[in-house]
């Protein structure tokens, strides 16, 4: 069996630790509709309806006149325009232009299949599987997309500097704030995950100034996870919130907000469709630290590596 070589997202397995692979990516353009769907919770009714026609039929709004979008969407021209505004738009000609644009680039990297993500009570379980890893997929990918580097370097630095890092998170974002703190843990950074609202708060209540204290919220609306991010703001230390809506509760309250790009199906709400999402800004705050560190996060992962080795079936013990 081979000992750890170096780092990688997700390395934490006991049949050893991986290495480091250099990975580049071209800048790929934040869709239209990825940002309409995270500022959602955030619009009036009334524009609330227009970006929700977005979300659903990108192409048909594209296709569509601005006295019909909003005929469909049961609101006014005037309420229309003030929608475009309020996702970076000039107007509604230079939403329709960028959403036919975005689509036809769509249509082309899929071969000019339509998959969707969304699942009907007829589809076989081969189109479920292929809707399920379409879905994912574009998760992660719109959340690399959209991503804000120079906040993640941010974090990172925080991470690296902390004394002490508490991550909370409830339901499914629970057990990222575990896979948080499992990670962490084994290169020896001192980390806490909890999901219980009592100890959320007492834990927060005894942070120090250089301390980091992490919310993970899909909605950013999750009460307990708020609470205890406003009881450690007031102890002075870094706050960092991971949620899909930039303009959410937590977010108001966090000094550093870091967003993914989940979308929610029939069979896939919102807790489940963002935990790898979640996951992948998770892998990537912690291969940034890992890398600020690199020396003595080698040094840990191979401890921790010869700490396991032994607990792996051998070859002669396997059942036959």
């Amino acid at each position: 069996m081979r000992k750890p070589t170096g780092l990688e997202p997700g390395g934490t397995g006991e049949s050893g630790a991986p290495k480091v692979e250099a990975a580049t990516k071209e800048s790929t353009p934040l869709s239209t509709v990825v940002r309409v769907r995270s500022l959602l919770p955030s619009l009036p009714p009334a524009e609330r309806r227009v970006a929700q026609r977005v979300i659903d039929d990108p192409e048909g709004v594209a296709n569509s006149t601005i006295t019909e979008l909003a005929q469909t969407c049961g609101t006014s021209e005037t309420t229309v325009i003030r929608f475009c505004r309020a996702i970076g738009f000039h107007g509604y000609p230079e939403l329709r232009l960028t959403l036919a644009t975005e689509a036809g680039r769509a249509q082309s990297a899929s071969g000019g299949r339509v998959i969707g993500s969304d699942i009907s009570p007829d589809d076989s379980l081969e189109q479920i599987v292929e809707k399920v890893t379409f879905a994912d997929a574009r998760a992660v990918e719109e959340t690399a997309a959209q991503l804000d580097i120079k906040t993640l370097e941010q974090v990172v630095d925080a991470v690296v500097g902390a004394g002490r890092v508490d991550v909370y998170g409830v339901g499914a974002s629970a057990f990222v704030a575990a896979d948080f703190q499992q990670k962490l843990h084994r290169i020896g950074r001192v980390c806490s995950a909890w999901s219980d609202a009592h100890i959320m708060l007492t834990s927060a209540a005894v942070l120090n100034s250089g301390d980091v204290a992490i919310g993970i919220s899909h909605t950013g609306a999750t009460v307990e996870t708020i609470d205890a991010l406003e009881v450690a703001k007031s102890k002075g230390v870094t706050t960092v919130a991971l949620t899909n809506f930039p303009k959410s509760p937590i977010a108001e309250i966090a000094d550093l907000t870091l967003t993914t790009a989940a979308r929610e199906t029939t069979f896939r709400s919102g807790a489940t469709a963002s935990r790898l999402a979640q996951l992948t800004v998770i892998d990537c705050i912690f291969v940034g630290v890992a890398q600020r560190t690199f020396g003595s996060t080698r040094k840990a992962l191979e401890a921790t590596f010869e700490a396991v080795r032994g607990r792996t079936v051998r070859p002669d013990r396997r059942r036959r």
